[in-house]
């Protein structure tokens, strides 16, 4: 029992190793060490130095911003402030600068005629219609005069209905307006904090500056016509129909580096550039109404339907830094991948190249039994051995299928 416990403990601290066979051809050579050439430039160039594999990257990136806008303009001889175009007033990283508005003053609780064509009637079976999803309310079912000329159903609503088909001005002075971003993020996997408002920018910078990708990129006060300018828009026609431009601040940092190289990068694209092709809803508008009351309690209200430009602040990044995992794990893959040559040229060598016939027999060797007995009666070793004391053994290692011989 003894003897075979050590018999197990001998086989298994054994050393085995591979047949090697040199092949000494120009085909195969530079077959074999270009494409050893490509793997390792791909590792060192793509893998190490481009998507640096030798750091931990955080992209839980944590961000906060806080906008505010600028700037008066004028529209329906009045002086329009931020407290008049921007919607919501919060400072959000979402927020509307109206361009234009629609008006429709004095709406009360009633009934009255529909102004939309497409309820235009006869009688009032015209009006038995389900209740519709458009329009200034609810429909009654009776056909009343809406003018001397025509007839439209009648709606139970806020009364008169709503006319937006009506041509109004834009307030183009918000092209001037300026907007102040102040973001701040944070890497919490590194526990990293930092901000757009850098170090060496001071308070007099901040009152002259204007963001300019290449002459001042760090600049946190944006001009809205230049941002509308960068995102390769128009801003009369964006101002006139509405719609939504994408502020993007990227934070991609590689903190194996000083903090002062983690930096911000901003660009500019409109969001819905699908909708300013569509032939059905172009652009970007809502409504928002201020409601009073009269003396008699009676209530009434102001409806706005407003066109304006919607400036979404998206931030986004991630940072890295030097790990030994993520190192030792691409060094490994590395030297593996290396190993991919050997195998390409072995199916080059036998199988494509002249002679690869002698190469499987060179490669592979065959050894049966009766070959191996022959082979050990006649080698002087072995017959100096069997004089030793003690049996000699054959094993056979069941790794790699090589015969090892042994006391």
């Amino acid at each position: 029992m003894f003897s075979s416990g050590m018999s197990c403990v001998a086989d298994f601290f054994t050393y085995e190793t591979t047949k090697s066979v040199v092949v000494k051809s120009w085909t195969i050579g530079v077959i074999n060490r270009a494409v050893q050439l490509l793997i390792i430039s791909y590792f060192i160039g793509w893998v190490f130095l481009h998507e640096k594999a030798y750091q931990i990257r955080d992209t839980s990136i944590e961000s906060s911003v806080v906008t505010k806008v600028k700037g008066f303009g004028k529209y329906s001889n009045r002086v329009m402030d931020t407290a008049d175009y921007v919607t919501p007033p919060q400072g959000t990283s979402v927020f509307v600068i109206i361009t234009k508005l629609i008006v429709t003053e004095n709406q009360v609780q009633g009934f009255c005629p529909e102004n939309q064509s497409q309820y235009k009637c006869k009688s009032n079976n015209d009006c038995k219609r389900p209740v519709p999803t458009t329009g200034g309310g609810i429909l009654t079912g009776r056909c009343v005069n809406f003018n001397a000329t025509f007839r439209t159903c009648e709606i139970q609503g806020w009364c008169p209905a709503e006319v937006d088909n009506v041509a109004v001005p834009v307030m183009l002075e918000a092209e001037n307006f300026t907007l102040f971003i102040k973001n701040s993020i944070r890497f919490p996997l590194f526990n990293f904090e930092k901000g757009n408002l850098l170090p060496n920018l001071t308070t007099e910078d901040i009152q002259k500056c204007r963001f300019h990708p290449e002459k001042q990129p760090f600049c946190p006060i944006l001009r809205l016509g230049d941002i509308v300018k960068f995102a390769d828009q128009n801003f009369s026609s964006l101002a006139m129909t509405g719609g939504i431009i994408g502020i993007k601040i990227g934070w991609v940092c590689d903190l194996d580096h000083s903090e002062e190289h983690c930096i911000p990068r901003y660009s500019f694209n409109r969001l819905d550039s699908v909708s300013e092709k569509s032939k059905v809803s172009r652009g970007y508008n809502f409504r928002y109404a201020k409601y009073y009351k009269r003396e008699n309690g009676t209530e009434f209200r102001t409806l706005m339907k407003a066109y304006g430009i919607r400036f979404d602040v998206l931030v986004y990044g991630n940072a890295g830094k030097f790990n030994i995992i993520p190192t030792l794990i691409n060094t490994v893959a590395a030297f593996t991948s290396v190993g991919v040559g050997t195998v390409l040229c072995d199916i080059i060598l036998l199988n494509f190249l002249k002679g690869a016939d002698q190469y499987k027999a060179k490669k592979f060797e065959e050894v049966s039994e009766k070959v191996l007995q022959s082979d050990t009666a006649t080698n002087p070793v072995y017959q100096s051995n069997q004089m030793l004391e003690g049996p000699y053994e054959e094993k056979h290692s069941t790794d790699s299928g090589a015969f090892s011989l042994g006391l």
